[in-house]
């Protein structure tokens, strides 16, 4: 493997975890590891609105991470790859260890609760 390429692959590595860095988008992963589910489904699930949610899967679709299927009138999205379930679950695993840790990291945003009035 050339020097090159290890740039190329950590700027996709770091992409890919855009996908997973916005909460909306996150809420949505979430909501899709047990079943697929319509955007209605999506939205009562998650509390985003309805608009925000098309928005977001949308991103998701042209990313890869998730995947439709149309079911009669109604268009159903999944997870595109079992393993993004995986991830999700080592994510909560590693959080449950370092909560206080990445709670209180000033390296990173604020959580929303935390954002300066």
């Amino acid at each position: 493997m050339s020097i090159k390429t290890i740039p190329d692959a950590l700027a996709l590595q770091a992409k890919l975890f855009s996908g997973f860095s916005d909460q909306s988008r996150l809420s949505i992963l979430q909501a899709l590891r047990d079943e697929p589910r319509s955007v209605g489904e999506i939205v009562l699930q998650t509390g985003l609105s309805q608009p925000n949610t098309s928005n977001h899967l949308n991103c998701l679709l042209g990313c890869g991470l998730v995947s439709r299927e149309k079911r009669g009138r109604s268009v159903y999205y999944q997870l595109a790859d079992e393993r993004i379930s995986t991830l999700l679950e080592l994510a909560g695993d590693i959080l449950a260890e370092n909560a206080r840790g990445i709670y209180e990291c000033t390296n990173y945003r604020p959580l929303p609760n935390e954002m300066p009035e």
